[in-house]
């Protein structure tokens, strides 16, 4: 008569250890997608502060900025008067 009383606990711990494994793989991945996100946004701060420096070393100063003007087709739907925005409806009682 043979005894498998050290073999089941075998199984168990290696199961176990496959799920360790699969847990670490996924936690890769996600760190690694992570990191390709910020490296990407230390490259476009990178970019930006190169931007902001270079316009802080022109010599002349910065065109005006056009005026914020809504287009006169628009100009005219906004001076329209609006109806109510509360909707009232007839009592009961004039059904």
């Amino acid at each position: 008569m043979k005894f498998h009383l050290f073999e089941a606990r075998t199984e168990v711990h290696i199961r176990k250890s496959l799920d360790y494994l699969q847990e670490a793989r996924l936690a890769w991945v996600e760190h690694q997608a992570a990191a390709e996100h910020h490296a990407a946004l230390a490259k476009m701060y990178a970019e930006r502060i190169s931007r902001i420096e270079e316009e802080v070393k022109m010599p002349h100063p910065p065109q005006a900025m056009p005026s914020r003007q809504p287009p006169d087709e628009m100009r005219d739907e906004l001076e329209r008067p609006r109806p109510e925005s509360v909707v009232v409806y007839p009592s009961r009682t004039s059904r």
